[in-house]
């Protein structure tokens, strides 16, 4: 992972310096490498980084070949690139159908203003510059190849499983119980948010709308350059496309799914600064500490661990509790929920020496609780723990009709302390670890029999 994800940062470094300079490009990716949410995932196991730094480097290509305008041929290297990142996460073709929907606005667009141009005096019209030409349409329908291995793939996941798009299950969660208005425009929201101020990504954003106000820097060479507008338009694009079609499909609203996107606001914000601020570098320095900042203090409001350190926290809950669990109850059968569930069955993961029996519930809401209770005699002790995030002081995650929102919609439940699960489970609490926003259990759960014989005896 920290392979791929140094070839990422090389791939948006590339890109940066070809439609910037190699001031902006270094500073642009080391607050790339330094955002929390892509700090994180360059150490863990999650695809959509490798498939991030592939539409990087073909962003590159397609950009470099645009501007050297050979029309002649396709721009071959960039398809693959595409097709590449198509295969590592299905969502990253929506980046070639954003640039063909980018030409074809271009298209249109000029078109329209050859309309209304004016022959000139001779009679003769007047000659286009040479920077003004645009891709063959054939050129242009070639960005659709990168859906050709995609599809190949679908048929053959078809031809193996019987199913397209994953099983019924995946299907539901990720695509038909998202359709509904209200759901996709609170996931805009939440994706507008995590693009432009999530996990201190504010300080840049702010910082880039301040220097909107100055004008730009006078140096050797007159004002400092800006990207290019073909260049911004097609980040512009690009962005709204991923930002449209990840709020309509897509159960988990995580901010990782953005990572294609963010680097690119980054970019963008960070040539502005350094276009028009005097003072680019403190203010560059300032964010690169925000961000540090973001990768061990834990955001006022709730969010995902995986996107910074704290994944480390639960990590080490874990391994406490599981280590116990399996050194005091070697042959118990255990009630959990999903990802302990996996840790205690599989010991490849590195959390137990050996399985143990799991009875597997969706979380520690009291619905499920309730549910596990009726069924005590098929487990003989609960680890139970915080599935989700919840900071201990916070206001708007406490609106009610934002929980409402947030239940129907994104799964947000809350789950029971161990000390209340307990009683309704009918056990005793043997462990307990807890850390900022998060926490682990271990219920030991009395017997029928045994409460009986308790009860009889008093």
């Amino acid at each position: 992972m920290l392979l791929l994800a140094a070839f990422s940062l090389l791939g948006f470094f590339r890109l940066a310096r070809t439609v910037a300079n190699s001031t902006v490009a270094a500073c642009s990716t080391l607050q790339v490498a330094i955002y929390p949410v892509f700090f994180a995932q360059s150490s863990l196991a999650q695809v959509d980084l490798p498939a991030a730094g592939l539409i990087f480097w073909g962003l590159e290509s397609y950009l470099r070949n645009r501007r050297t305008l050979v029309d002649a041929r396709a721009p071959w290297p960039a398809l693959i690139w595409f097709s590449l990142a198509a295969l590592a996460k299905e969502t990253a073709i929506l980046v070639p159908l954003a640039l063909l929907l980018c030409q074809a606005l271009s298209r249109i667009s000029n078109i329209s203003s050859a309309s209304h141009s004016q022959p000139a005096s001779d009679g003769k019209q007047s000659a286009v510059h040479p920077g003004a030409e645009k891709p063959s349409i054939v050129r242009s329908l070639a960005l659709l190849v990168p859906a050709i291995p995609l599809a190949l793939w679908y048929a053959y996941h078809y031809a193996r499983t019987g199913f397209v798009f994953g099983n019924p299950e995946f299907f539901r969660y990720n695509v038909q119980q998202t359709m509904h208005p209200l759901r996709i425009l609170l996931a805009l929201l939440l994706r507008i948010w995590q693009t432009l101020g999530y996990l201190e990504l504010y300080v840049l954003t702010l910082a880039c709308g301040a220097a909107m106000i100055f004008v730009p820097i006078k140096d050797a060479h007159g004002d400092r350059p800006r990207i290019p507008l073909p260049g911004q338009f097609t980040f512009l694009t690009v962005a709204i496309v991923y930002l449209i079609s990840l709020s309509v499909v897509g159960g988990a609203v995580l901010a990782r799914y953005m990572l294609p996107i963010v680097p690119l606001v980054i970019l963008v914000c960070v040539s502005t600064i350094w276009r028009r601020l005097p003072a680019w570098k403190p203010v560059i320095a300032i964010i690169v500490l925000a961000f540090v900042s973001a990768l061990f203090v834990n955001p006022p409001y709730g969010f995902s661990p995986e996107d910074n350190l704290a994944y480390r926290d639960y990590i080490r809950l874990h391994q406490r509790a599981e280590t116990l669990l399996a050194h005091r109850y070697p042959n118990a059968r255990v009630l959990t929920a999903w990802p302990a569930s996996d840790e205690l069955t599989r010991p490849y993961l590195g959390y137990v020496a050996k399985p143990m029996q799991v009875l597997k519930i969706e979380d520690f809401s009291a619905e499920q609780v309730l549910s596990a209770a009726d069924a005590r005699s098929r487990f003989d002790v609960a680890l139970v723990f915080s599935t989700k995030y919840q900071p201990e002081h916070t206001s708007f995650d406490q609106w009610r009709l934002w929980q409402k929102w947030k239940s129907r919609y994104f799964g947000f439940h809350v789950d029971l302390t161990p000390e209340v699960a307990a009683r309704v489970l009918g056990g005793r609490v043997v462990y307990v670890d807890r850390k900022p926003g998060q926490w682990i259990g271990i219920i030991e759960v009395e017997k029928i029999e045994e409460a009986s014989i308790l009860l009889h005896r008093q």
